[in-house]
């Protein structure tokens, strides 16, 4: 299988997470058409994945059901939280159809096993196939049964870390509404840091906020830890955190050019390249 491209479409992109259950139509069906682009122009094999933003972000706030699922009540929630990601699932998906794009949605919620809010599986034999055969799977946020917890949020940072556990990734882009991961959202110094090393995000991570609106899996600070555990994992893997609302932005970063924060595992790389790790 040739190493695959991991494309996350954030929340804080696709939907305006300040208003509930509000996408933004006009900004999937552009960055369908960047994919389109891009795959012309540079033709590789793509997953992409979105999350759930002002859809299924605010109604798992509403049930806890991050924390956990045991009562009734909370299992109804439970089920709605699966409905309303779908929804959100379905427009993504047919934005893609229309321009082209042979996509094809798993929703992680049909196969994937958690415990203690870890995902420890999940069915790759379809996705597998999807690839072989030229489709570009489509995932999400969603949630998941859990031998602990009852039921629980996996976010699609989580997803892709275990695809690239299980998968001959190259890439993880994660495209937001955020030009990359600024150097002290707290104080409004929202200048962009080029790359984040481990050492680096010693020194940062109190000053990197959450996401503007609801977000249930951890904000940028939650993105960002979860691309350097993966980077540690996996030190050839490259990671980026980018804008996805500047035009031409998702179509750069699948033709393989540097945008927004990059996400290293090791200062000693950085310095081999000549390249600082803050400017």
């Amino acid at each position: 299988m040739d190493s695959i491209v991991l494309l996350k479409l954030g929340g804080s992109l696709i939907t305006d997470k300040t208003r509930p259950q509000t996408a933004r139509p006009e900004v999937i069906a552009r960055i369908a058409r960047e994919i389109r682009a891009a795959l012309a122009a540079r033709p590789q094999s793509l997953i992409i994945g979105h999350g759930s933003g002002s859809f299924g972000h605010t109604v798992a706030q509403q049930h806890g059901t991050r924390h956990g699922v045991r009562t009734p009540e909370q299992w109804r929630g439970f089920a709605e939280v699966s409905v309303i990601a779908a929804r959100l699932n379905r427009l993504v998906a047919d934005a893609l159809h229309e321009a082209g794009l042979p996509v094809i949605s798993f929703p992680p919620s049909a196969s994937a096993r958690c415990v203690g809010g870890r995902m420890v599986e999940l069915a790759l034999s379809p996705l597998r196939s999807a690839l072989d055969h030229g489709l570009i799977p489509l995932l999400m946020g969603d949630v998941a049964f859990d031998e602990q917890r009852g039921g629980v949020i996996i976010s699609t940072e989580e997803v892709f870390a275990y695809l690239a556990e299980h998968l001959p990734v190259r890439d993880v882009l994660l495209a937001g509404e955020t030009e990359g991961v600024y150097r002290n959202f707290a104080t409004g110094d929202h200048r962009v840091i080029p790359r984040i090393t481990p050492a680096l995000w010693e020194q940062i991570r109190h000053g990197v906020g959450n996401s503007h609106g609801m977000d249930v899996t951890g904000g940028m600070a939650g993105k960002v830890r979860d691309m350097l555990s993966l980077v540690q994992r996996h030190p050839t893997l490259r990671a980026y955190i980018f804008s996805g609302l500047v035009p031409g932005n998702v179509q750069q970063a699948l033709l393989g050019l540097p945008i927004g924060t990059e996400i290293c595992a090791s200062d000693d790389a950085l310095h081999v390249a000549g390249k600082p790790t803050l400017a």
